[in-house]
């Protein structure tokens, strides 16, 4: 029997349907229940797409994979899958020490060895805070002085999670390429004066300072998915006048225009982390070699359905649909 806490718009819409379909036993639970731990009894696995941007997930969640890490119930995602979910600094120690080809990157807790760094380094850099999707918290420091005001911001009073007036202009953007309804305009105007609930659990972001190094000349990114043994991507266009291609919206799905190395590398990472599901953000350097940006486990489960087919890990190509949630639950299924 397997547990799936269901939450409007993520992966549990489809993991029960796919239950449904195969006929694989499956109940409907609430993770924030105070008696979760007796309505998992008699399960053999839990699944919760949880996300960064829910308040009680972002109080829950881990503990409930750690827990089910130590008494062995099968998770999705489980521990090795999870632990540096929205955690991009984790994510950099996790990266580097995997041998991976990852884009240098910095992170300092001191005020006083970020602003020697910020003296000698070189620019562009890419700041960015450790949480945050679609591009949010991301920004291109062009000089000294742009990068010692963010480290005194940072060892000040700090980040609000948040960026109110950035994603008033993304939804407006979206909005006039017909990405999105005016509702979401309407929405961010109304974040300019209330923000998220989840701002509040989170708190500003102080203490620590985060920068990437910047690598020119890409035009997109490469995004790809492994669940399991198989895997899928997509190219990323970047935004009109800017560097981020993460939320943009501009997606392309041709299969030719996907850099099957990424493919290969994000197959051995996955692979050697012992993760289930990860997605795979890479850009191009001057050398033509692909280098990891960074890695999540959740991603917009629509935005993938156009994909033109998907490979498995010896890189052979499937073409046509696929449902990449069933392979979900194949992997606490068997």
């Amino acid at each position: 029997m397997i547990a799936i806490h269901p939450t409007k718009g993520s992966f549990s819409d489809r993991w029960i349907a796919y239950c449904e379909k195969n006929s694989i036993p499956f109940k409907l639970i609430n993770c924030y229940s105070n008696d979760i731990i007796k309505d998992l009894k008699g399960c053999s696995a839990l699944m919760w797409h949880f996300s960064q941007n829910i308040p009680t997930d972002i109080l829950l969640a881990k503990s409930l994979v750690f827990t089910c890490y130590q008494l062995g119930l099968k998770f999705f995602p489980d521990f090795n899958t999870s632990w540096h979910f929205d955690d991009k600094a984790a994510q950099k120690y996790l990266l580097e020490m995997s041998g991976t080809p990852f884009v240098p990157t910095w992170v300092f807790y001191n005020k006083k060895e970020a602003t020697t760094w910020a003296k000698t380094t070189s620019f562009p850099k890419v700041f960015k805070l450790k949480g945050g999707a679609g591009a949010q918290n991301v920004v291109l420091v062009k000089s000294e002085s742009q990068c010692i005001q963010l480290i005194n911001k940072a060892f000040g009073r700090g980040f609000s999670n948040y960026d109110a007036l950035g994603s008033l202009k993304e939804r407006w953007r979206k909005y006039r390429k017909g990405l999105v309804g005016f509702y979401e305009v309407f929405k961010g105007v109304l974040r300019l004066y209330e923000k998220p609930p989840y701002t509040k659990v989170k708190g500003r972001d102080y203490g620590y300072v985060y920068f990437q190094e910047f690598i020119p000349n890409n035009d997109s990114d490469i995004r790809i998915i492994v669940i399991g043994e198989n895997a899928f991507g997509i190219k990323r266009m970047v935004r009109e006048n800017d560097f981020r291609a993460s939320g943009s919206g501009s997606i392309v799905y041709d299969k030719s225009q996907i850099d099957e190395r990424c493919v290969q590398l994000a197959f051995g990472l996955t692979q050697k982390l012992n993760a289930q599901c990860l997605a795979f953000d890479y850009v191009i350097d001057a050398q033509n070699n692909p280098l990891l940006i960074e890695i999540s486990y959740g991603y917009a489960v629509a935005a993938y359905d156009q994909c033109e087919g998907f490979w498995d890990n010896q890189l052979n190509w499937y073409s046509g649909p696929f449902d990449h949630c069933g392979w979900m639950v194949e992997l606490v299924a068997k």
